[in-house]
């Protein structure tokens, strides 16, 4: 139902994970029964969880050892891997440089052209290490460097900007990417992002995107919201583009997995986005924080390096274990963001649900009250008071 703001514009309600909590069900089951494993492009991940291509997340050691874990890495091939043969260097500088100064740095260091060598040796890197080589471009890097992607044998691409649609007006004198020509000449399965509505999520399997990627700046280290006022909370925009999916398999029977992109930090947001509709998520903080990311303890937005208008922060989210008990356990800490699986089974046990699939269709409640109740709890956590 629309909401009037005015007298000249109405809105629609949406909702964000804090704003609904998972009903169970009628049954329980042993969350060892419970089945996580998913498909894109053919390839099948026995995790649900893809961390984020961002620099401080994802380098060709975290991309192959996501992979042996059972999840997947992507690799930014706008970032410093590409830019650079020996980016230790540059990620010490990024890391250690001040607040005030962090901006024009970035943008000194992103003005380095992209090495199509270098392309082509971090995905041979990721294969020789037995990863997954799954890669990102943005629709202007997809225009330039689509066929280096191709000839390096990639597995996956990712196309992703902060919007991505299939109806782009550009001035006479730039091309834009053609996204159904694009998928169907490229070798691998490309995947197209980032979107949070019905119509575009749809549009974008037509065009024959392997997985689409929802989410419009609600991560940690992205500024988009704030700078562009642009997005929809997540559990809604998951949820229509969902719906999407599922009408475009009825109608030509292709299953276009949908992705939900970021605002996800705990064991139970990756749940309530599965719940909403999502067949898998994509994460960057959760991963930062393991002792393997490039980042060491911090996690920055790669809208930062923009040289007109910088979306993104730096923030320091520190070192909480490894990448195995953050994905797979044991636990460490109590809070949710180790043992990402383990959570994700238990929920799935909780709710009887024993397939990705059937946790998609669980009960989902409004329950703004616990957004209330998660407060109080952190404030008497800060008081010593426990529960």
């Amino acid at each position: 139902m629309d909401i009037q703001i005015g007298r000249g514009k109405t809105a629609r309600r949406a909702y964000g994970f804090d704003e609904i909590a998972l009903a169970p069900g009628q049954r329980t089951l042993d969350p060892d029964l419970a089945e996580t494993r998913w498909q894109i492009g053919g390839i099948e991940r026995k995790i649900p969880i893809i961390a984020s291509a961002m620099d401080g997340v994802v380098d060709v050691q975290m991309a192959a050892l996501l992979s042996e874990l059972g999840a997947m890495g992507v690799l930014n091939l706008e970032g410093i891997q590409t830019r650079y043969a020996n980016p230790q260097p540059i990620l010490d500088r990024i890391i250690s440089v001040g607040k005030t100064e962090f901006v024009g740095l970035m943008q000194e260091l992103y003005a380095e052209p992209i090495k199509p060598e270098l392309i082509q040796q971090r995905i041979a890197e990721i294969k020789n290490k037995g990863g997954i080589a799954a890669v990102s471009l943005t629709p202007a890097g997809a225009v330039k460097f689509g066929k280096v992607v191709a000839e390096a044998g990639a597995d996956l691409l990712f196309i992703q900007a902060t919007v991505v649609s299939t109806a782009h007006l550009s001035p006479e004198s730039v091309t834009p990417l053609d996204l159904a020509q694009f998928c169907q000449e490229m070798p691998m399965p490309v995947a197209l992002g980032n979107c949070v509505t019905y119509d575009v999520a749809l549009n974008l399997m037509k065009a024959g995107a392997a997985a689409v990627m929802v989410g419009i700046g609600p991560g940690a280290a992205c500024t988009s919201r704030g700078v562009l006022g642009v997005g929809v909370p997540q559990a809604t925009a998951v949820a229509d583009c969902a719906a999407a999916r599922d009408d475009f398999e009825r109608e030509t029977g292709t299953y276009v997995p949908v992705i939900a992109d970021g605002g996800i930090v705990t064991g139970g947001d990756i749940c309530k986005c599965i719940a909403c509709g999502a067949d898998a998520v994509m994460i960057g903080s959760p991963i930062a924080r393991a002792e393997e990311a490039p980042g060491s303890e911090y996690h920055w937005g790669m809208a930062t390096p923009s040289p007109v208008l910088p979306r993104g922060t730096r923030i320091n989210v520190g070192i909480t274990g490894t990448l195995k008990e953050i994905l797979v356990g044991p636990a460490k800490l109590d809070d949710g963001t180790h043992n990402l699986l383990g959570a994700l089974k238990t929920s799935m046990g909780t709710l009887g649900a024993k397939d990705i699939k059937e946790m998609q269709q669980v009960e989902v409640v409004i329950a703004p009250s616990l957004l209330t109740e998660g407060k109080v709890y952190q404030k008497a956590q800060q008081l010593g008071m426990g529960k």
